[in-house]
């Protein structure tokens, strides 16, 4: 059974409680399109988007990785740090603060380098044999 797939699933219930927020402030400020210069709905949307942007490109790599190395430690690694770093970055355009929003970025970066690097590792070990 996927460690990813498991994982997907959280990472699926975070993207429909973003998409909820989205959609429950719009209604409350009654915009329908865009944010309508209302920075709160901004914040929430480019939370949303910057989620769907980066998590299901990484959770796919994660989901090689898994396949391709069977490192169920790594692959537990990987998701749980995608996870905090997602959470770090919501907090941190919810509250505004730099240093959370970058941590999470970061998080999330790393996470996509070190399944790349470890997909590309074990690509090549067992392109060379």
């Amino acid at each position: 059974m996927s460690l990813t797939g498991f994982y997907a699933a959280f990472f699926g219930a975070l993207f429909v409680m973003l998409s909820v927020r989205v959609v429950w402030l719009r209604t409350r400020f009654r915009i329908s399109l865009g944010s309508g210069g209302n920075p709160v709905l901004e914040r929430a949307r480019r939370i949303h988007a910057n989620f769907a942007e980066y998590v299901p490109f990484t959770v796919l790599l994660i989901f090689f990785f898994e396949g391709a190395t069977q490192l169920r430690g790594w692959t537990h690694i990987f998701c749980i740090v995608l996870l905090v770093g997602r959470l770090l970055h919501a907090y941190g355009l919810t509250r505004e603060s730099p240093f959370f929003r970058t941590a999470g970025m970061a998080l999330t970066l790393a996470v996509i380098v070190a399944a790349s690097i470890g997909l590309l590792v074990f690509h090549a070990h067992f392109m060379a044999t």
